[in-house]
């Protein structure tokens, strides 16, 4: 079990809390999403394309 894995159930114990799963290109988080989704949580989404996508639609990034 990765870190995602380990701290999950402190910070969410409702398996049905909403969670967005990102990375900087999406595939280590659709990795993270489905271990959740395997764990019993139920609304897990993962950030399609990750991070990168998410700047080349031009969306709001902070520093």
């Amino acid at each position: 079990r990765g870190t995602v894995e380990l701290e999950i159930e402190e910070a969410a114990a409702d398996l049905s809390t909403p969670i967005i799963t990102h990375c900087g290109g999406g595939g280590r988080s659709a990795l993270a999403a489905e271990s959740l989704q395997r764990m019993g949580y139920t609304n897990v989404k993962s950030m399609a394309g990750g991070f990168e996508a998410w700047k080349a639609a031009g969306l709001p990034t902070t520093k």
